[in-house]
């Protein structure tokens, strides 16, 4: 079926931005202006995650890019003023960019009987050419299944599949060294792997 152990590290990072901390920092305080002067800094990130997620994804879904990083944002304005900096925005963004594709999913199973799944790419190219697909809400359960054994692979899964972020990244976010998320990446890949087999 699917190589699901190709959950690949080959994704584009956000591009790196000073004012984004120093922004999400006026945010902290109160300013909620700040708020609007984030949007232009982040949004082709946000957007490149999401197209990344979403390219593969069949023809006929109702969700594309757009409607997914509206989304998101709507809901993470919502949460203004947790992010600690540009790293933990993007890990933030992730988790919320996860849960519009899994209600989006979920919600389109239950309208439509029998349609479709929707799929992810779970790494940019497979041997043929062709990226690995997942069904989003196969994806979803297995994560959860991973946060029960270990939330910390299930926070490094979302930051890096999700959010995009590099190890490097990822492991800053999480407060734990890359050492240490690289071996929970292999961790979480195999666990995620036997999940999704069976």
């Amino acid at each position: 079926m699917h190589d699901y152990a190709l959950i690949s590290a080959s994704m584009d990072q956000p591009a790196p931005t000073s004012d984004i901390t120093r922004i999400l920092g006026e945010i902290r305080e109160g300013d909620r202006e700040a708020f609007d002067r984030l949007i232009p800094l982040v949004y082709d990130d946000l957007r490149g995650i999401a197209h990344r997620k979403m390219q593969r994804e069949r023809n006929g879904h109702t969700l594309d890019t757009t409607a997914v990083v509206h989304e998101a944002w709507v809901r993470m304005s919502a949460q203004e003023g947790i992010w600690r900096d540009r790293v933990h925005f993007f890990a933030v963004a992730g988790r919320v960019m996860r849960h519009v594709l899994i209600d989006y999913a979920r919600r389109r199973a239950t309208d439509k009987r029998g349609a479709d799944p929707v799929l992810l790419p779970l790494s940019e190219r497979t041997p043929s050419g062709e990226p690995d697909m997942l069904d989003v809400i196969e994806l979803d359960d297995a994560l959860a299944r991973l946060g029960e054994i270990d939330p910390r692979l299930e926070e490094l899964v979302e930051c890096r599949f999700f959010g995009g972020l590099s190890m490097e990244e990822a492991a800053e976010a999480m407060g734990v060294s890359t050492r240490t998320a690289t071996r929970d990446w292999q961790r979480a890949r195999a666990y995620l792997y036997e999940m999704l087999r069976s």
